[in-house]
């Protein structure tokens, strides 16, 4: 296992790497940054200690904040017998049963004593403890390891943590969408390495972020080795692959697109190549053919604007000016003169930025232009807090015939009235509304039951699949039409 250092490197944490924290049911997103102060759970700690160890590696929280990795529980502790009662009819709850104060722990924690320590010196001075069933004596360790362990696990990014992470702390940035859910989306979008993904999401970049994840990049490799050792044995040519890893086109609203919970994930540099961004408002400009690309008339307009600006700006200086040259001179002309140097020096270099962002700007719009110019995409995810019958109306049309789409939403209603349009508007079929429901539950020995607590619903998801139509009408010649059939004529006939 020595040769294997460099194999299970991408599996040990790094410095800069993105981390998720776990202490229980709570999740938090991190990047690994050394010396730097972390909160987490009204606690400051310092991940320093953690690089080079494995993920899903949990860390005691030692004084001065510093983690160290936990060590592995003996077997013999373990296995220990444990004595137990048959019932817990006789166990009175009047609160005199532990001989420990919260003074004599808070001693017992100043003196050193970790977690686990304590938590035996509040069995060992408890009265009932040893009166109560086994399962009870589990319930009691557990709710007191909750209080009184002081540890934190380290977990690797990935979609189901962060979807879990987000709707546990603000399922409103997510639009209370569930892993589940997202899982969902993910299998009924047919998302896989190598194709080209329409996302129109307002989930903080949750859905971004899990495609991304699903496409990967590297398993399209493994398939063009597949294939072409498949070539060489059959001798047949192959059918056409898509290039690269595919591409992922967000579509936006408002100024510029939200990718906090994308950038959590931590993806590699040649993972954002593959991502284009384009502004949901200029989808029907696209369509009709009017968008302008390359920024010509804007910039034109902008530069006037600045200019009328400039004049308005310069216009009672020159007054002021004019004003001073009637009176005596000022000695200090040669200080406001290199004042005014540097502050034109400034404008100039302010403008050249804001030129080159505009430029850069408008270098992703036409990349992502030509991503949907062809109209070719694979798939189509929407997951919005807007309504979805006007959007997805819109970029169906730049996908592919027999091409999958989903869209989720927190209510049916508005994925009803979306239902109705595609039925109305053709060129889908398959079209299903779903929900989903899940629930978890205890899988222990004699225990094994549904939580009582659980989510109340994970929206509902709207999918189907995209056919050609054929909109050209047959001509006259060609379409014959059928005479009406003719009325035969009764007779009466007499018996």
């Amino acid at each position: 296992m020595a040769d294997n250092g460099d194999e299970d490197s991408e599996y040990r944490i790094k410095v800069g790497d993105c981390v998720v924290l776990k202490r229980g049911d709570i999740f938090k997103a991190m990047q690994i940054q050394l010396g730097k102060k972390v909160i987490f759970e009204k606690q400051w700690i310092f991940l320093d200690k953690t690089v080079g160890q494995l993920y899903s590696t949990t860390f005691d929280i030692v004084s001065g904040g510093n983690l160290l990795p936990q060590k592995p529980k003996n077997a013999d502790d373990a296995s220990d017998a444990k004595e137990a009662g048959t019932d817990n009819r006789n166990i009175v709850d009047d609160g005199k049963s532990q001989k420990l104060t919260r003074d004599d722990i808070e001693t017992l924690k100043e003196q050193g004593l970790k977690g686990q320590e304590i938590i035996q010196q509040l069995i060992d001075n408890s009265s009932t403890f040893r009166d109560k069933t086994e399962y009870a004596q589990d319930k009691y360790i557990k709710k007191k390891k909750k209080k009184y362990e002081n540890t934190v696990t380290i977990l690797k990014p990935s979609c189901r943590i962060l979807a879990m992470m987000y709707h546990g702390r603000e399922p409103g940035k997510i639009c209370h969408l569930r892993y589940d859910t997202l899982a969902q989306m993910l299998t009924l979008g047919n998302v896989h390495a190598g194709s080209k993904v329409l996302v129109f999401e307002t989930c903080a970049g949750l859905v971004l972020g899990s495609v991304m994840e699903r496409m990967g990049g590297k398993f399209v490799l493994l398939t063009l080795q597949s294939l072409a050792v498949a070539h060489c044995i059959i001798k047949q040519p192959l059918f056409p692959l898509h290039s690269g890893h595919g591409s992922v086109v967000q579509m936006y609203p408002g100024g510029g697109p939200v990718r906090a919970g994308m950038e959590s994930f931590g993806f590699p540099a040649h993972f954002h190549d593959t991502l284009h961004e384009f502004p949901i408002c200029h989808v029907n400009a696209l369509l009709a053919g009017t968008l302008d690309t390359t920024g010509k008339h804007s910039s034109a307009v902008e530069k006037q604007s600045d200019k009328d600006k400039e004049k308005e700006q310069n216009q009672p200086e020159a007054e002021q000016a004019g004003e001073q040259q009637d009176g005596p001179e000022d000695p200090n002309m040669e200080t406001v003169t290199a004042e005014e140097a540097r502050v034109e020096k400034e404008k100039k270099e302010k403008e050249k930025r804001k030129e080159a962002k505009a430029q850069e700007k408008r270098m992703k719009l036409a990349a992502a232009v030509a991503q949907l110019e062809g109209r070719n995409a694979d798939g189509l995810i929407i997951a919005s807090r807007f309504h979805p019958s006007s959007v997805v109306m819109g970029l169906l049309k730049f996908l592919a015939p027999s091409r999958p789409f989903v869209i989720y939403s927190q209510y049916k209603e508005a994925l009803i009235e979306c239902f109705t349009k595609l039925k109305e508007h053709g060129g889908t079929v398959n079209v299903r509304l779903t929900d989903t429901w899940l629930r978890h539950y205890q899988v222990l020995p004699n225990r094994t039951h549904p939580l009582l607590l659980m989510s109340g619903g994970g929206g509902y998801l709207l999918s189907g699949t995209t056919v050609a139509t054929d909109t050209a009408k047959p001509s006259g010649s060609q379409r014959v039409e059928e005479p009406a059939a003719k009325r035969q004529k009764l007779t009466d006939t007499e018996g």
